[in-house]
C-alpha cells in the first residue's frame, strides 16, 4: 500500500495533473473539454488522463460517442486517510539519535533501535561521539566500548 500511495503522489505532483482533478472533482468532462478549460492540446491531457487512470485517481464513463472523466474520490479518501495516519505515528522513545539517521528504520520494531547509538545518557555527551573523554563513556555506556563512534565504512 505504501508505495502505491508514493506513486499517487508522483503523479499528482505534476501542476497539470493537479489541476485536472480540481476540475473533475467539480465537473464530468470529455478530453476536448479538459483541453479546452486547461488550455492544452488533446493528446496532452489523454496523456495525463492515463497516468491518472494508471494509479486509480479517474475513470472514463462513456456517454454517447465521448467519454467523460471522473475522480474516484475514494481513491483521494484513501490518500487523505494515509496522510492522517502518518501525524498519529509516535516518536521513538529513544529519541534523535547523533550518529546515523536512517541505517535501521522502525524503531518501534522488536528490538530495532533507529541506529547503533546506545547513548543511556546523551546530555553528558560533549561535543562528538569520538571526542567523549573515558569517563564520559563510562558514565554513559558502563565498562563497554564506545558504540556511537562511527566504524570505518
Amino acid at each position: 500500500m505504501r508505495m502505491e500511495i508514493v506513486q499517487v503522489f508522483k503523479v499528482l505532483s505534476d501542476e497539470t495533473r493537479f489541476k485536472m482533478i480540481n476540475v473533475l472533482l467539480t465537473h464530468d468532462l470529455c478530453v476536448g473539454a479538459l483541453a479546452h478549460h486547461l488550455g492544452i492540446s488533446e493528446a496532452a491531457v489523454s496523456q495525463h488522463l492515463k497516468q491518472l487512470r494508471e494509479v486509480g485517481l479517474v475513470k472514463g464513463e462513456k456517454r454517447g460517442y465521448w467519454t467523460h472523466y471522473i475522480v474516484e474520490r475514494s481513491k483521494l479518501d484513501e490518500l487523505a486517510e494515509s496522510v492522517r495516519e502518518l501525524t498519529s505515528l509516535q516518536p521513538c522513545l529513544e529519541g534523535n539519535c547523533v550518529k546515523k539517521y536512517n541505517r535501521k528504520t522502525d524503531c518501534n520494531k522488536e528490538g530495532m533501535k533507529m541506529c547503533d547509538c546506545k547513548c543511556q545518557y546523551p546530555e553528558k555527551l560533549k561535543g562528538k561521539p569520538e571526542e567523549c573523554t573515558p569517563e564520559q563513556i563510562k558514565d554513559c555506556h558502563g565498562d563497554k566500548e564506545h558504540p556511537c563512534v562511527d566504524e570505518k565504512e
